[in-house]
């Protein structure tokens, strides 16, 4: 997985900061997470391929998470894009997006499919042979939602000393690598386990922007290897997260420490503060590995 962060800041654009966007690529895939004002120019900078983008997933209808959007859409019809578009968002995306393309007689040519979420319980939105994204319902002043993408287990590793060794002709490497036995001229059966490694173990990435601090998430994202957790406040704010429903540092660290992540990646810094380091100095007083978004950086694990 690579992650790029377009955006991580709360509230309002600044000549230096990016409200809410990053680009998740895995397994051939480039999602789109949020598009806060601003993410075109981001996405040049980092110069990401507009047309690798087929889904985009909004969490909540906050501005700094999609007012970015009706620009996106209309850039890609100028660039002459034929692909669909899948939109993943809350109930009242369609409409929002549409008139704006109404009013701008502006349409596109190109399909736009709308997926609007009401669900307030774990849904699955997007799956095929290589991975899953399911929402994760979280607790913020209008519906939100965070999204859970995970990879599914890939096919086994061809042990080629082993082949060799057997006398296996490459026509039957493809089988061995999706599990199956080899059988010899002779009617030997060679069971898959000595032809073939385990395949690498998948990898998942939880994204969780706005929220309260909710314990309740911990069970569905489990052991995931990064969590990305807002943080706009620090401890000393603490009532003004608690007003907002926006979490701490601190509340982000008890989630990721409860839910065993591999890593924690913090966001959606409130621009009250000097610097962001007195975030990642906060959470890690909880929990031990901790990251720092901040537009333009890139994660890869």
């Amino acid at each position: 997985m690579k992650l790029h962060i377009l955006g991580c800041y709360a509230a309002t654009p600044r000549t230096l900061t990016n409200p809410t966007s990053q680009v998740l690529e895995i397994r051939n895939h480039m999602f789109l997470i949020d598009c806060g004002e601003g993410t075109q120019v981001q996405l040049r900078k980092q110069k990401i391929k507009f047309s690798r983008i087929n889904h985009i997933f909004i969490s909540h209808l906050h501005g700094d998470h999609f007012f970015g959007l009706p620009g996106l859409i209309s850039t890609f019809r100028l660039l002459g894009r034929n692909k669909e578009m899948h939109i993943y968002g809350p109930k009242g995306i369609k409409e929002a997006i549409t008139l704006l393309l109404k009013l701008g007689d502006s349409w596109t040519n190109y399909p736009l499919v709308f997926h609007e979420l009401t669900a307030k319980t774990p849904k699955l939105v997007y799956e095929d042979d290589k991975v899953s994204v399911t929402t994760i319902p979280l607790d913020h002043r209008v519906y939100t939602n965070g999204f859970l993408f995970r990879e599914k287990p890939g096919e086994r590793q061809l042990n080629i000393e082993a082949a060799t060794e057997y006398g296996i002709e490459p026509v039957y490497f493809r089988n061995i690598k999706k599990g199956k036995d080899v059988t010899l001229d002779d009617g030997t059966i060679v069971p898959n386990q000595a032809l073939s490694f385990d395949p690498k173990p998948p990898k998942s990435y939880a994204y969780c922007s706005d929220t309260a601090y909710k314990p309740s998430m911990v069970d569905q994202i489990s052991e995931v290897d990064w969590l990305y957790h807002e943080s706009t406040f620090l401890d000393s704010e603490e009532h003004l997260s608690a007003k907002t429903k926006h979490s701490t540092a601190k509340e982000a660290a008890k989630i990721a420490k409860a839910a065993q992540v591999g890593t924690l990646l913090l966001g959606h810094y409130s621009t009250r503060y000097k610097s962001i380091v007195l975030f990642k100095e906060e959470a890690a007083t909880i929990f031990d590995n901790v990251e720092l978004a901040d537009d333009g950086k890139v994660f890869e694990w």
